[in-house]
Parts: structure tokens; C-alpha cells; sequence
């Protein structure tokens, strides 16, 4: 069963790059650092991303308490070669999105939102 769930992430996360061109690449990553489900191209090392994004994670959520900002929904990242955008899905993980740099940012938001909602029924 386990493996059936890891494969339905992996579907829901290539839907989401088929979704939004934009989006080259996407991971669902564990609050602990490891990957649960990817979609990386063989250049991105899964290992890499998987901890970074636990990491920015942890980080979102203590400035969002110490600021008193609420409960962390997104984590954005802009660079000159494109955008990283880090969301929540459920309390076990985060869903972890790269996009070019001429994305159309509303729209990937709103893909990213669905994505994450149905890849919490599957965790």
C-alpha cells in the first residue's frame, strides 16, 4: 500500500508540472528532510532539495510565530533564474515547487494550492 500512495504523489505532482509549464520541477518532502514523492529532472539531487526544504520550512514557521504572522502557508523564494515556492501539505510535510522566472505566479499559486490539498488525503 505504502507504495501505491508514493505513486499516486508522484502522478499528482507530474499533473501539476503538465498543469503549470512553468513549473519545472516538484518534491514532497517530510518535515524531517526526506522525500516522501518526485518529480526532479536528473540534475536536481533529491537529497539536496529534500533537506534544504525541511530546512527553509523549519525556518518559515519560526519567523511566522515570532512575528506573530499566524500559521505559515507559503515560503517563496525569488532568484534571477526563477522562483522556488515552498507550501504545506497537512502537518507531515511540504510540498516544494521550482518555476522559471517568467512563471505567471497567480497560477501556479492556485495549482499549488490544489496539489497540495490532494496530496494531504494521500499522506
Amino acid at each position: 500500500m505504502p507504495g501505491t500512495r508514493s505513486k499516486q504523489m508522484v502522478e499528482e505532482l507530474k499533473k501539476l508540472q503538465i498543469s503549470s509549464p512553468d513549473i519545472q520541477a516538484s518534491a514532497v518532502v517530510s518535515v524531517d528532510g526526506l522525500i516522501i514523492a518526485s518529480a526532479l529532472p536528473g540534475s536536481v539531487e533529491e537529497d539536496r532539495v529534500s533537506a534544504m526544504s525541511a530546512a527553509m520550512l523549519s525556518l518559515g514557521e519560526r519567523i511566522s510565530v515570532e512575528l506573530r504572522r499566524g500559521d505559515l502557508d507559503q515560503v517563496y523564494i525569488r532568484g534571477d533564474n526563477g522562483y522556488v515556492m515552498l507550501t504545506s501539505v497537512g502537518h507531515e510535510a511540504v510540498l516544494t515547487v521550482m518555476a522559471s522566472v517568467n512563471a505567471k505566479l497567480g497560477l501556479i499559486f492556485l495549482d499549488i494550492k490544489r496539489t497540495a490539498e490532494t496530496l494531504s488525503e494521500l499522506i
